[in-house]
């Protein structure tokens, strides 16, 4: 296990490198990224491992930060839901948030369907 004086020194140095690559995307324009780490002494090999430490470091950040997700099992007799009376039946799922109605079909693709709910996610 790493002691916590390592642990500290990694996150320095995180927010070092951070600090450089927003410096770095911040830089005049025209000057490419090439110049810009020789004026800072360093290689662009290095401002490249840098960013994926700092990226890499982040996203651990952001998963550690989310709810685990869980698998709800459903009835299948609940996924037969009649629709309203004059439209045809469908089998599927309705989901009812935020004021939006959204049904579910065995085709819906899951890409759409998790578009849909990112879109939602943000409606107020």
């Amino acid at each position: 296990m790493r002691s916590e004086t390592s642990m500290v020194a990694e996150q320095c140095r995180l927010q070092e490198w951070a600090a450089q690559i927003r410096d770095c995307q911040s830089r005049p324009a025209g000057m490419s990224i090439v110049s810009w780490c020789a004026c800072h002494g360093i290689t662009k090999a290095n401002y490249y491992y840098r960013l994926r430490r700092v990226r890499k470091a982040c996203l651990e950040t952001i998963q550690a930060e989310m709810p685990a997700q869980q698998m709800v099992p459903v009835q299948p007799e609940l996924l037969q839901h009649q629709e309203q009376i004059g439209r045809n039946p469908q089998p599927g799922l309705d989901i009812s948030i935020k004021g939006f109605s959204i049904h579910v079909a065995e085709s819906t693709s899951m890409s759409l369907l998790a578009d849909v709910l990112k879109v939602v996610q943000h409606a107020e």
